[in-house]
């Protein structure tokens, strides 16, 4: 069974004071779960939903956002917890490592007492006993002489080193899920892969479920389990790691793949990126939103909610595939596939 299932969250956001002003949906009817000792990833440009969707999930977006759905963890619905039995939730149970620790991170609090005022808050641990334990998770995720970091500030660590520090933060209490929120965002290529592993171990070693946010197919590729597109607030194609990649049939997932640099292509070979901009799009209630960008869109793709829906065409042993598309990229004949 799933750790957390989320069913129809939609977020929306006023829209200015004047009269006539809408709000705006940021989050449309997104749906999916993630499993103890899996990583589900959740894949979009900048502006899809992504973070919004994690946040409303968190309880941590303003109190003039409007959302509505279900997200059930371990049984319980965290959209409609009291805030003081969240703040219990919160940190022990479902913690999260958000995009940039820079701002994340108190700047006048040194590192130690941000960690240990998790442990006190959650375990009633005593002040030596969390500051002992702060070490040991500086220790256990790569910070060299982690004694001495628990009394420095943020500013005084690198960038690698602040991330690490979040990660700590968030595993101080064992929580059975960890959302993280592009958690490589900034990071050199050599300490986004030791962040990974180190990730990567944590969901292998103590089964904890991982709701992974990213935009770097490489990330997905290495990490998740299953793979969650979303494109304008809606999910577009949901699918397993391998399935996806080996076979994408929405043709914004398509595009994405499309667009990342490989190395196994010919030398001065063009990239191939998305025609347009996120903010080129329709309502969904007029259609596909990604239909402005779409280089096969047509009538049919102004059909009113288009339904996300299992793709007949996927092969029985993929498992669920589904898709939001009214001409989805052509996939290999059967007999193709089988050679």
């Amino acid at each position: 069974m799933a750790l957390l299932e989320v069913r129809d969250l939609s977020v929306a956001f006023p829209g200015g004071s004047g009269r006539g002003s809408s709000s705006s949906k940021a989050v449309d009817g997104v749906s999916f779960d993630v499993e103890a000792g899996r990583v589900a990833g959740l894949v979009g440009e900048s502006g899809s939903g992504k973070s919004v969707t994690s946040l409303a999930v968190m309880g941590l977006l303003p109190k003039t956002a409007q959302v509505s759905g279900t997200a059930v963890f371990d049984g319980r619905d965290l959209l409609s917890l009291p805030e003081r039995d969240l703040e219990g939730v919160r940190g022990r149970d479902v913690a999260m490592v958000f995009q940039d620790p820079m701002t994340s991170l108190n700047p006048v609090v040194t590192v130690g007492t941000q960690i240990t005022e998790v442990l006190r808050r959650h375990t009633g641990a005593s002040r030596k006993a969390a500051r002992d334990e702060a070490g040991e998770l500086l220790a256990r995720v790569g910070i060299p002489a982690p004694v001495r970091r628990l009394r420095e500030y943020p500013h005084q660590l690198s960038g690698g080193m602040r991330q690490r520090a979040m990660i700590a933060i968030a595993l101080a209490c064992n929580p059975k899920l960890l959302i993280a929120d592009e958690p490589t965002t900034a990071l050199d290529v050599t300490i986004q892969a030791q962040v990974l592993e180190l990730m990567g171990d944590l969901v292998r070693e103590r089964g904890t479920a991982m709701l992974l946010i990213t935009h770097d197919l490489g990330v997905v590729a290495g990490l998740c389990d299953t793979v969650t597109v979303m494109y304008s607030g809606r999910v577009v194609e949901r699918a397993g790691r391998h399935e996806l990649f080996a076979r994408p049939r929405h043709r914004y997932t398509s595009g994405l793949l499309a667009s990342v640099p490989r190395l196994d292509a010919p030398r001065g070979q063009r990239l191939q990126p998305i025609p347009g901009t996120p903010r080129d799009v329709i309502g969904w209630t007029d259609g596909c939103a990604f239909a402005p960008r779409c280089t096969a869109a047509s009538g049919d793709c102004r059909v009113p909610d288009l339904p996300l829906e299992q793709d007949d065409d996927a092969p029985a042993a993929a498992g669920q595939h589904l898709l939001r598309c009214a001409h989805p990229v052509p996939t290999a004949h059967p007999e193709e596939r089988s050679a």
